[in-house]
């Protein structure tokens, strides 16, 4: 499933939000960043509150630019592993989503391994 173009995405900038279609015609709110020029997918979900991350806006990362933080109550993610950090999910993680990049565009891998 393709998500956006790989220029859309700047390290440590605004990700770029989608849905997940599930089996039973649900949706599950996801995105994709762009952190040490690899592209990072996750459901967006905090781990420890079932809420989006970014409250709509696509604002995932911390000020610092090296961290994922949930808006609601400051929780930290590292980019490259969703392992939280810091708050009171420490030591969970977000749920990754395979993603690639390839021909300039971001894509979701939907076909099952």
């Amino acid at each position: 499933m393709l998500i956006c173009g790989s220029a859309e995405l700047e390290d440590g900038g605004l990700g770029r939000r989608f849905e997940i279609e599930q089996t039973d015609g649900g949706r599950l709110p996801a995105f994709v960043i762009r952190y040490r020029g690899q592209a990072y997918g996750y459901l967006n979900r905090c781990c420890h509150i079932p809420v989006e991350l970014d409250l709509q806006d696509g604002n995932l990362f911390d000020l610092s630019g090296h961290y994922l933080i949930c808006g609601m109550h400051g929780a930290r993610y590292r980019p490259d592993t969703g392992y939280c950090t810091w708050g009171p999910c420490r030591g969970q993680s977000l749920a990754a989503l395979d993603v690639f990049e390839e021909n300039g565009q971001v894509w979701l891998n939907v076909m099952p391994a």
